[in-house]
């Protein structure tokens, strides 16, 4: 059993990033605890209650995490805060947790709360963080793609063709998030995407992802 950590700046995030991926380790018995930095309603809903927090739990369980921590740091104002106030709650996780895996959001995203999770993360997962032993950055469907020129550059490929419809199902837990098809975070834009992905590498669907570091310990 290994212990896998993901991070994200938002609700939903680690679910388009690398759902599948952590449907894969839970299926597989790894312990899956997750990081969400914003509470992600102030800004794009004005402070009104959409039942993210909810959302969140639901989609949890469907995807297996066993623990979520949600820091609850404003939308979209992560540039409000010091690099050491966003490192330090991701530190206490990673020294209590100890996790052997850990996925994270990508820091070349247009998302400046995307960009300064990624900082913030590296730093808390620097080689002293001694158990982590492989660190990933992962797409997230409907943000990556806007930066331009793109850097996002995938060297893994995640096989997710059993855990695709869990993913959309976890997925369709965040009704405030869920757009119409042709819109990339349409259920229908989700499969999409995984479809996209594995055809790159001879999977039907797969989740893509950069490998940032991986250190092979005794």
């Amino acid at each position: 059993m290994s212990r896998v950590l993901v991070i994200g700046a938002h609700p939903d995030d680690e679910l388009l990033g690398c759902g599948g991926a952590l449907i894969r380790h839970a299926d597989q018995g790894d312990e899956v605890w997750s990081i969400i930095m914003c509470e992600g309603e102030s800004l794009r809903y004005g402070g009104k209650e959409m039942g993210q927090q909810e959302a969140t739990a639901e989609a949890a369980e469907i995807m297996g995490i066993s623990n979520t921590n949600r820091f609850d740091f404003p939308d979209q104002r992560l540039d409000r805060f010091s690099l050491v106030e966003l490192i330090t709650p991701i530190e206490r996780v990673v020294d209590a947790f100890r996790p052997e895996i850990v996925y994270v959001q990508f820091g070349g995203d247009l998302n400046r709360d995307h960009a300064l999770t990624f900082e913030a993360a590296s730093v808390a997962l620097r080689p002293g963080a001694e158990s982590v032993k492989e660190i990933y950055a992962f797409y997230t469907v409907g943000s990556t793609e806007l930066k331009t020129p793109g850097e996002f550059n995938p060297n893994v490929w995640v096989d997710i063709e059993d855990q695709i419809e869990r993913k959309i199902h976890a997925f369709s837990r965040y009704a405030s998030e869920v757009r119409e098809y042709p819109h990339p975070r349409s259920l229908e834009g989700i499969r999409n995407v995984a479809e996209f992905y594995g055809n790159q590498c001879c999977l039907k669907y797969a989740e893509a992802m950069m490998l940032m570091r991986k250190i092979a310990r005794k």
